[in-house]
C-alpha cells in the first residue's frame, strides 16, 4: 500500500493573518513608508516590499536595540526567506529602515524600505525585503536601523548558514571523511578538502606544514564566479609544536535560502612565502542521486517556479526530481512541485513560457507539451496524495482527446492544435496518461477503453518500423515517415506499454514492451554500451530538446526492468549510471550530454539542466533497481 506524503500545495496558498500584537505597539501604516531607491529589486519565493502582514513566520534573531528609549527590532520570516524590521515606543518623525548586505556585511545597500512615524503613531515598520537571491545565486544577510536622535543599527541576522547543522561545526563530529578533489600542493605542504558524506559540510586541511602556516574555506554560490560572502572561512593558523591543522566544518548548500548547489575549496599559505595555493572547487558527491539533485537545483527559479526557459523540459525535469524524492524518500525538494503548480496554473501570453501561449491548467497549442505536464502532476499525485494534481491531470487529459481524430489515419491524437502531424511522442505520451488515469480513478472504464484504443491505434499505425525502432511519426499519407529514431519516442512507448500493463495485465502489452526495449538495446542508440542520441555524434551537438531525452528512455527501461525483473537491462542501466557518474561529470557534479564523457575541442561536451535532469533520470532509475553505485 503507498503512503502518501502529505501535500505542502495548501500552505503556499495560506495567507496569514496580521498578528495582533504587531498592531498593539501603535505602529504606523506600511503603506506611508517612502522608499528608498535599492540597486537591484531582488525576487526570490516573493519580490521585495512585500506587505509584512503576509509573513508566513516571525522570528528575532538578533537582539532588539534600545535607542533612547526607542525600541528596533529586526523580524525575519525563515519560511520566505525575508526580513523587516520595525521601531516602537518612539516619536513622530523617528525612522526606520533595512541594511542589505552581499559581502558578509562589508558593504551594504541602506535605507531600503525606510519609514518614519507618522503623526499620532508611536512606531512603524518597513516592508519585508528578501535575505536571499537564488536566481543570481547571492546570499545576503540584513539588519534593522533606526534614527532617532541617533542612528543604530541591530547585529546582521543569519551570519552563519544553518540547515541540519550551523557553520562552524568541529570535525569531530563528522559522520565520514571523502576527497571529492585531488588537493593542492605549497612548498612542501598539502592542501585538502574534505566533506562529510552525510551532512555535506566541508572542511579544509593543511599538512606537512610549519607553525604559522594558514588554512581556510572559501564558499561560493555561483560556482566558483565569485565569493564574496565566503571568503577565509575558518581560517585557521597552524599553532606552535605542530606540521598541521585543520578548519572547522561549513555548509555547501543553504537550504532556508533555497541556495543550491554551493561550492567551497580549500585554500592555504606557507609562512615562508606569500603566495597561496587553493584547490578546485567542488560539491559534496558521496550520495550520486542527492549530488546530481542538488546541481539541478541550481537552475531552478523559485520567483516564476520553473527551469527557465523550456516548458515541456520544466515538466519532465519536475517528474525527475518527483523520482527522486519517491525514490529516496527526501523531503528536500517538496515544496517545488507545490511551489510550480501554484505559480504556473494560470494562462500566460506567448513568449512567457515558450512560444506558444499558455491557456492555462498547463495547456498550450503544443498538446504533447501539455501532456508532459500532466504525467508530472500524476507524479506528484503518487507522491502527496493530493487529489488536486491528478484532477489537473484530468484536465489536461480532456483536453488532448479532443484532437483525436478518427478522420485521419484512423485515428490517433495531433501533435498540434494546428493539425497537420501525427507523431509517436504525442501519442505514446496519451497512451501513458489515459492509462495512468485508470490506475488512479476507482472504478474508471472510460479512460481504459481510451489507452486501449490508442494503443491498438498505434501499434498498428507503423510508425514501429521492421526493426522494431520508433520512427518519429507519420507522413500525410499516414505511412511511416522513417524520420531519426529518438530515445525518448522508444522510452514513452515503452513507458506507455507499462502503464497499460498494469491495467490490464494484458501479456501481449508486456512483450511488446521487451521488444521495443530489445530492438533499442541491439541498435545504433547504443555505441559501445553506452545509449547514444544520433546527435551525441562527435561532430555534432543536441539542441535543447534532445539533450533531454535519453533520461527518458532509462526512466521508463528501469519500470519494464522492475516488472520483469530482466537482468540484462538492469545491467545496461547500471552501466548508464556508473559511466557517466566515472567519466562524464564534473567537480560541481554537472553532467553533460555525452555520457561517455567524449569532449572533442570542436564539438564540446554540453552541460546544462536538461542534460542534469536526463542524467538524474538515469541515477534515480539505478537506485530504484537496487544499483545505487
Amino acid at each position: 500500500m503507498r503512503t502518501h506524503r502529505r501535500s505542502t500545495l495548501s500552505a503556499i496558498a495560506v495567507v496569514v493573518a496580521v498578528v495582533a500584537t504587531l498592531l498593539g505597539g501603535g505602529w504606523g501604516p506600511v503603506g506611508g513608508a517612502t522608499a528608498h531607491a535599492d540597486t537591484t529589486t531582488v525576487c526570490s519565493v516573493y519580490c521585495d516590499t512585500r506587505d509584512p502582514s503576509l509573513a508566513r513566520q516571525e522570528t528575532f534573531p538578533v537582539p532588539t536595540v534600545n535607542l533612547n528609549g526607542r525600541l528596533l527590532e529586526l523580524h525575519v520570516d525563515d519560511a520566505d526567506g525575508m526580513a523587516w524590521a520595525s521601531v516602537d515606543d518612539g516619536d513622530v518623525g523617528d525612522s526606520v529602515w533595512l541594511d542589505r548586505s552581499w559581502d558578509g556585511g562589508g558593504t551594504w545597500d541602506g535605507m531600503l524600505g525606510e519609514a518614519s512615524i507618522p503623526q499620532t503613531w508611536t512606531g512603524t515598520r518597513t516592508l519585508m525585503y528578501n535575505l536571499y537571491d537564488p536566481v543570481n545565486h547571492r546570499r545576503g544577510l540584513l539588519r534593522a536601523c533606526a534614527d532617532a536622535g541617533a542612528v543604530t543599527c541591530t547585529d546582521w541576522a543569519h551570519v552563519l548558514v544553518c540547515n541540519t547543522f550551523c557553520d562552524q561545526q568541529s570535525t569531530s563530529s563528522a559522520s565520514g571523511d571523502s576527497q571529492p578533489v585531488a588537493p593542492t600542493t605549497l612548498s612542501g605542504r598539502t592542501i585538502s578538502l574534505h566533506m562529510d558524506p552525510v551532512t555535506g559540510l566541508a572542511w579544509g586541511v593543511i599538512a606537512n606544514g610549519a607553525p604559522g602556516d594558514e588554512v581556510w574555506l572559501d564558499r561560493s554560490w555561483n560556482e566558483g564566479a565569485s565569493w564574496p560572502d565566503g571568503s577565509s572561512l575558518g581560517r585557521l593558523a597552524i599553532p606552535t609544536g605542530a606540521t598541521g591543522t585543520s578548519t572547522t566544518m561549513f555548509n555547501t548548500t543553504d537550504q532556508k535560502g533555497l541556495l543550491y548547489g554551493g561550492a567551497v575549496r580549500a585554500c592555504g599559505v606557507a609562512i615562508t612565502g606569500e603566495n597561496g595555493s587553493c584547490t578546485a572547487w567542488a560539491r559534496p558527491a558521496e550520495v550520486r542521486t542527492s549530488a546530481a539533485a542538488d546541481a539541478l537545483m541550481y537552475s531552478y527559479d523559485p520567483n516564476n517556479a520553473w527551469w527557465p526557459s523550456s516548458w515541456w523540459n520544466s515538466a519532465s525535469t519536475l517528474t525527475s526530481l518527483i523520482d527522486y524524492l519517491r525514490t529516496t524518500g527526501s523531503t528536500a525538494y517538496d515544496w517545488v512541485v507545490a511551489r510550480t503548480f501554484a505559480v504556473n496554473d494560470v494562462a500566460f501570453p506567448a513568449g512567457a513560457r515558450g512560444t506558444d501561449p499558455i491557456q492555462g491548467n498547463f495547456i498550450s497549442d503544443a498538446i504533447d507539451d501539455s501532456q508532459w505536464w500532466a504525467l508530472a502532476w500524476i507524479d506528484a499525485y503518487d507522491l502527496t496524495g493530493d487529489s488536486t494534481y491528478l484532477n489537473e491531470a484530468v484536465t489536461i487529459a480532456n483536453y488532448a482527446t479532443q484532437y483525436w481524430d478518427t478522420s485521419t489515419c484512423g485515428g490517433g491524437v495531433w501533435w498540434s492544435t494546428a493539425e497537420t502531424y501525427k507523431n509517436a511522442i504525442t501519442n505514446a505520451l496519451y497512451i501513458r496518461l489515459t492509462a495512468a488515469l485508470h490506475n488512479r480513478i476507482p472504478g474508471d472504464t472510460l479512460w481504459l477503453g481510451r489507452a486501449q484504443t490508442a494503443w491498438n491505434w498505434f501499434t498498428g499505425s507503423g510508425m514501429i518500423n521492421s526493426s522494431g525502432l520508433v520512427n518519429d511519426g507519420l507522413t500525410s499519407s499516414c505511412t511511416n515517415n522513417g524520420q531519426t529514431v529518438w530515445t525518448y519516442n522508444q522510452g514513452m512507448v515503452i513507458g506507455a506499454a507499462m502503464e497499460l500493463w498494469r491495467a490490464t495485465g494484458n501479456s501481449s502489452v508486456l512483450s511488446t514492451a521487451e521488444t521495443l526495449a530489445d530492438a533499442a538495446l541491439n541498435s545504433p542508440l547504443v555505441v559501445s554500451g553506452i545509449l547514444t542520441e544520433s546527435c551525441d555524434a562527435q561532430n555534432a551537438t543536441c539542441d535543447d530538446d534532445q539533450k533531454q531525452f535519453k533520461g527518458i528512455f532509462i526512466r521508463y527501461l528501469a519500470e519494464l526492468a522492475k516488472a520483469t525483473g530482466n537482468s540484462t537491462y538492469e545491467s545496461f542501466i547500471a552501466t548508464q549510471a556508473n559511466t557517466m557518474w566515472s567519466a562524464d561529470r564534473d567537480s560541481f557534479n554537472q553532467i553533460g550530454e555525452r555520457w561517455s564523457g567524449a569532449n572533442p575541442g570542436a564539438d564540446p561536451n554540453i552541460s546544462d539542466w536538461r542534460t542534469q535532469a536526463s542524467a538524474l533520470d538515469a541515477l534515480d532509475a539505478a537506485q530504484s533497481i537496487g544499483q545505487s553505485g
